[in-house]
């Protein structure tokens, strides 16, 4: 999650996710959007990709760069859950539901496997 906020929290960094919300860019269409150095860029879109924002795919001499718009939203909604006072609950109780669904799931495995089903007592 910090990656994640770290890479919001540069203004470049925002506008470059912003044009690729549009579709994705080559590295080149990006630049020239923007007045600085190409190893300036390379280090934004690094940032973006270590943060799962962005991805990159090379075609031929062309790098495009496509936006991970769930990598987003997925951060966001955790963060904002962690802040909402009905957050904390919500997530315990998720967690506690997935908990008993892999205990059950578990044991329903077991089942499978051959293990006689317990006997109901009277």
């Amino acid at each position: 999650m910090d990656r994640v906020f770290e890479a919001l929290s540069s203004t470049p960094r925002r506008r470059i996710l912003a044009y690729l919300n549009g579709g994705e860019l080559t590295a080149g269409e990006i630049a020239a959007r923007f007045d600085f150095s190409k190893p300036a860029l390379s280090a934004h879109l690094r940032v973006l990709e270590e943060a799962g924002l962005v991805e990159r795919d090379k075609r031929g001499q062309y790098v495009y760069f496509r936006l991970v718009p769930d990598r987003l939203a997925n951060t966001v909604f955790a963060w904002v859950s962690e802040l909402c006072p009905q957050g904390r609950p919500l997530k315990r109780e998720g967690e506690a539901r997935a908990k008993a669904r892999s205990a059950a799931d578990d044991g329903a495995d077991a089942h499978a496997d051959g293990d006689p089903e317990p006997e109901p007592r009277a």
